[in-house]
């Protein structure tokens, strides 16, 4: 189970903030659920003797049945008709539960280099670019160094140093603010910023100029800031993320939607392109060789150092395996190579007939892939013209034609969050229930997008919160 980062963050900052108990009491009720439910319910395998005592106890004070806690072995209906638990019982269970919880990440341990956090058996890793992806801080230095190397000749002294920088501030944010592990977060933001200088001043192995800054920098942010993410464990995170499902649909420009996200991810294709055509698109792209023009991307600062993200996605979706993947994919699904791909992604007889991470990964991908060959080909270049052929060459949304990359299509995300923080009453409500105090932010692994870049997504968040606390 992934655990939003920010949920630390949110749970104690909001406390003294909000001025009444809603967010932050949905939050603890929320974390108190899911512990138990993860915890102790799901993971049998491990601290048995200890687990199957503490449900022993919880049996005995609270009369919870058998069904409620093996969950797994009963049907759907059985478990709706679970009675839930008191509310002071809750804590009594949770209490229980916290031994059982992984290990704390130490704040020393967290700022040494050599540190690798493990969950579950494995590694924590983090990333840079969103595709690089490291187990410790200590093996992303060289990293950071061979990119301040490799542009030796291209940039000057200073430049390097500011690059070396950011990488090195980035990639501590993402090793802290990690998708997969919240601890990380907990342990920078539980203690003070002189606590963290003497846990820096006690590491003795060698780190680049700026680390402690870095991380200073990086708590202070996230002491003041809530990651909006699908996955995020506080109620109002994951409703201002795209991906949050809506239950009756958003209307969009004349057609139904099941989230944002799927409305953002289907206008990227033209109403008339069919499964078919980009059948065939793939197989253009599987019979080329792209190592050539990924070189000429990688040797132009100009090009690489603004668009890192877009150049490693497209390293990564340009491999013949991920090309044969998105073949199979658009061959499952119970698609017709004549449907129309925008239209399979609106609401029809049946919603959710995608979730919003196939959007993302599979229709968001795989139009983010065109656009961005589109993009990044030279004029000459035939590739350009089998993709304007299929009208992968900009947006196109009744009568307006968008640039892939564009302030026009960016905006369009403002446009469809005034529908829906704006015009729907639920939405409207949470987003203008968190207090001004916290940064409405957004960061998954240092990854980006080129279409809406994440500082003006944060931008944009923050501003429609500023729309709906007005009155109306």
């Amino acid at each position: 189970m992934i655990l939003d980062p920010a949920f630390p963050n949110l749970s104690w900052l909001t406390r003294g903030l909000s001025g009444g108990e809603g967010l932050h009491c949905a939050s603890i009720e929320h974390r108190v659920i899911k512990k138990m439910h993860e915890s102790v319910f799901r993971r049998r395998n491990a601290n048995a003797g200890r687990k199957n005592s503490a449900l022993r106890l919880a049996r005995l004070w609270t009369g919870v049945s058998d069904f409620m806690i093996d969950s797994e072995s009963q049907s759907q209906s059985q478990r709706r008709r679970a009675r839930a638990p008191a509310p002071h019982i809750l804590l009594v269970l949770a209490a229980l539960v916290l031994p059982l919880r992984a290990q704390q990440v130490s704040l020393r341990a967290l700022v040494t280099p050599s540190t690798t956090i493990m969950k579950d058996g494995r590694p924590v890793t983090f990333a840079l670019h969103g595709f690089i992806e490291f187990k410790t801080l200590a093996d992303m230095f060289p990293y950071i160094d061979s990119q301040r190397q490799r542009w030796k000749t291209s940039l000057d002294d200073a430049a390097r140093q500011r690059l070396a920088s950011e990488l090195l501030r980035r990639g501590i944010e993402s090793r802290v603010v990690s998708m997969m592990d919240e601890r990380p977060l907990e342990a920078l933001v539980t203690h003070t910023s002189g606590e963290l200088r003497q846990a820096l001043a006690m590491v003795k192995e060698p780190v680049p100029a700026g680390y402690g800054e870095a991380f200073l920098a990086v708590q202070e942010k996230w002491k003041h800031s809530l990651n909006c993410w699908s996955a995020a464990p506080s109620i109002p995170a994951r409703v201002l993320s795209n991906w949050y499902p809506i239950e009756e649909g958003i209307e969009l420009f004349g057609s139904t939607y099941d989230s944002t996200e799927h409305f953002w991810q289907a206008v990227k294709y033209h109403p008339d392109v069919t499964l078919a055509q980009l059948t065939d698109l793939l197989g253009v792209l599987e019979h080329r060789d792209w190592r050539p023009w990924l070189q000429r991307l990688d040797a132009d600062p100009k090009l690489y150092l603004p668009n890192a993200y877009a150049i490693e996605f497209l390293r990564y979706n340009l491999t013949p395996q991920r090309l044969a993947w998105f073949r199979g994919e658009l061959a499952g699904h119970g698609l017709s190579s004549s449907d129309h791909a925008r239209l399979v992604q609106q609401r029809g007889a049946a919603a959710f007939r995608f979730s919003a991470f196939e959007e993302k990964v599979l229709w968001g991908d795989l139009a983010d892939l065109f656009h961005l060959v589109y993009h990044f080909s030279t004029p000459d270049d035939p590739m350009r013209k089998a993709l304007a052929d299929r009208h992968f060459d900009a947006i196109y949304l009744g009568e307006r034609r968008m640039g892939f990359i564009s302030e026009e299509f960016r905006s369009l995300m403002l446009e469809i969050w005034h529908v829906k923080y704006l015009q729907m009453a639920r939405f409207r409500e949470v987003i203008s229930s968190i207090p001004m105090e916290i940064k409405l932010s957004h960061f998954l692994n240092d990854g980006d997008s080129p279409d809406i870049p994440i500082p003006i997504y944060i931008e944009y968040l923050n501003k429609i919160r500023d729309l709906a606390r007005r009155p109306m």
